[in-house]
């Protein structure tokens, strides 16, 4: 096969692999949080509360940049989250203005089941390849993640 042919399998290829790879994660990752305890809870909140953290409280316009949301969005999320339990919001003691949000006990355990999920996930990925292949991995999403941070 000519050097074209060869070029055009391997992006057909990536194409239909990163498509589909994203696709399952998704899916996956809806299946691992809709637990009983956390039949409440959408992936958009979990990467919410993700975004959040489990240590101390943040303002809202630094977790917007982190989550590449307007300020706007963000209090649609955080506004739901507060009504489930899951966020605490409380006013900057040196700056009234200032508007903190911080996980509650319940977003902290919901933030740990969230990360075992993708613990799990990394665990099982890299326990079916060899030490090369898990290099030439993380090498290669790297780069691919480079790209598209520099696309965005």
């Amino acid at each position: 096969m000519c050097g074209r042919g060869k070029i055009m399998d391997i992006s057909n290829t990536l194409n239909e692999v990163l498509v589909r790879l994203f696709r399952d994660i998704n899916t996956l990752e809806e299946r691992a949080i809709r637990t009983e305890e956390y039949k409440d809870v959408t992936a958009n909140d979990m990467h919410v509360i993700e975004a959040i953290g489990p240590d101390s409280a943040k303002n809202m316009t630094s977790v917007a940049r982190e989550l590449e949301v307007t300020t706007g969005t963000l209090t649609i999320a955080v506004n739901s989250l507060v009504k489930k339990g899951y966020v605490d919001r409380t006013r900057s003691e040196e700056d009234r203005r200032v508007v903190l949000i911080s996980l509650s006990g319940k977003g902290k355990k919901a933030y740990l089941h969230h990360r075992r999920f993708h613990e799990e996930m990394i665990d099982a990925v890299l326990k079916e390849l060899s030490e090369e292949e898990q290099r030439a991995l993380e090498s290669a999403l790297s780069k691919l993640t480079r790209f598209f941070r520099a696309t965005l």
